[in-house]
């Protein structure tokens, strides 16, 4: 009875995420800072003309929107999994200075290219250093916390990431001061997704599909894991080797989310904890229901971050951070109690 109970919380669960995201998605596409008319709106979707109206729908908004939904729930499928392998409810790709050392990584990229002229800086180069920055500062981390070669201790994981997170995105800025780089780099410190288009949006979708899909193969081992280390060495896994793959994935879906909208803070800590709330610590169902409402959380974000103030535009790490600090710190208390 318990089992059915739980698999019809994780059908809602889905059913309404879903529509949820589909509402969102379509919110998104007929918002903006130009009014275009509900017809308009839904002849773009399926006619291709070279009218300003259509091609700000399918070039613009549509490659926004769509990678809104998956930078959202890539992060928030990172978060889930740093929580299970880690037993640690506060890690989240930026609360453990990932995606700072994905944006430095991308200063660097700006730097050589300012250094050297002829040097031309495509989306994948980009990709490639935010890959660099994150797995360095990914495995930092992890080395700076770990109390011996089984156990990483949840505290110094925490802290080590704070500390190394406040250390790069200060180095990013301070780049891009020394260098002029300040109006290059914001986007990327600040995090948005101004700059989206279908070829990041191919991206996204290939890579971070790939890593999604070896998420859910690699969930009932990180399950497992989650229940504790004295757990999971019993049942004969290899606790290192989850966690190193688990890293890798981790990796792939931050660095990948942060080339395309930059360093966008908390979403990888707000969804997981909810939907772990409702469903319990099963990452079988928490990894593609982290998915589906990262996306919801991005998208409607997004959707804050542009209407709020135009035709000026909020940066959106701003808005997932006011959402994102307030569970921080209820979880940080919750674990003091």
């Amino acid at each position: 009875m318990g089992k059915q109970n739980k698999k019809s919380k994780v059908i809602i669960l889905l059913i309404v995420g879903l529509i949820l995201l589909g509402f969102g998605i379509f919110i998104s596409i007929s918002l903006g800072a130009k009014d275009i008319n509900f017809n308009t709106v839904i002849n773009s979707l399926f006619n291709n003309s070279d009218d300003i109206n259509t091609k700000i729908i399918r070039d613009v908004r549509v490659p926004r929107a769509l990678a809104a939904l998956l930078v959202g729930g890539f992060l928030s499928v990172a978060g889930a999994i740093m929580q299970g392998v880690t037993r640690n409810p506060i890690a989240e790709p930026s609360v453990l200075g990932i995606t700072q050392g994905a944006t430095f990584a991308i200063a660097i990229a700006f730097v050589l290219q300012r250094v050297y002229k002829d040097l031309v800086i495509s989306s994948f180069s980009l990709m490639v250093f935010a890959f660099l920055g994150a797995s360095i500062s990914g495995i930092l981390v992890y080395f700076f916390s770990s109390r011996s070669r089984r156990k990483v201790d949840p505290v110094k994981l925490a802290l080590a990431g704070t500390a190394l997170g406040t250390l790069l995105i200060s180095l990013a800025m301070g780049i891009s001061m020394y260098f002029n780089l300040s109006k290059e780099l914001s986007f990327w410190i600040q995090g948005g997704l101004v700059s989206a288009n279908f070829e990041g949006v191919k991206m996204l979708v290939i890579l971070g599909g790939i890593a999604f899909v070896f998420a859910m193969l690699l969930s009932k081992k990180i399950t497992i894991l989650s229940l504790g280390e004295e757990v999971a060495i019993g049942l004969g896994e290899n606790t290192n080797k989850i966690r190193f793959l688990s890293i890798l994935i981790v990796i792939v879906l931050t660095g990948a989310s942060v080339a395309v909208a930059g360093n966008i803070v908390f979403v990888g800590l707000i969804v997981p904890q909810i939907i772990k709330k409702i469903i319990g610590a099963d990452y079988k169902f928490i990894i593609p229901l982290s998915m589906v409402y990262g996306g919801v959380l991005l998208v409607f974000s997004d959707i804050i971050a542009r209407m709020i103030n135009q035709p000026y535009e909020t940066p959106i790490g701003s808005i997932t951070a006011i959402i994102g600090v307030p569970v921080f710190i209820y979880l940080v208390r919750k674990g003091d109690k």
